[in-house]
């Protein structure tokens, strides 16, 4: 079953403005996500402008459906959050409920959890 990652790419992380701002830091990590996704058919990426966590950008939600969801915020725009993001999509999409065991969470998404969303329902 596929999982999707949707990425925030609005999000700017402080002192954003000090740089080049030739992008916004959720722009930079959506690259670095779309690049270590391609190829992989359980895992689809997707951007979308605001995911409305400002206060803990770079924010990406991991999503499936009849699954759980989860909201994730505080990542470095680097190939080392969109590996282990990435990483953590496969194994939440080789799971039947969306939970995966904290021994399989890669390092580089270890304590950057923000909300877990159950699925919705199938029937009213």
């Amino acid at each position: 079953m596929t999982t999707w990652i949707t990425i925030c790419d609005t999000c700017k992380r402080e002192g954003w403005d000090t740089g080049p701002m030739e992008q916004t830091d959720g722009e930079a990590l959506a690259k670095l996500i779309e690049a270590a996704a391609t190829g992989l058919s359980e895992v689809k990426t997707r951007r979308m402008s605001c995911l409305m966590g400002c206060k803990s950008g770079c924010n990406i939600v991991i999503q499936g459906a009849g699954k759980l969801n989860y909201t994730l915020g505080d990542f470095a725009p680097d190939a080392d959050s969109a590996c282990g993001i990435v990483t953590y999509a496969l194994t939440h999409a080789q799971s039947v409920t969306g939970q995966v065991p904290y021994r399989d969470w890669p390092q580089a998404v270890k304590g950057h959890f923000v909300t877990r969303h159950p699925p919705l329902p199938d029937t009213e």
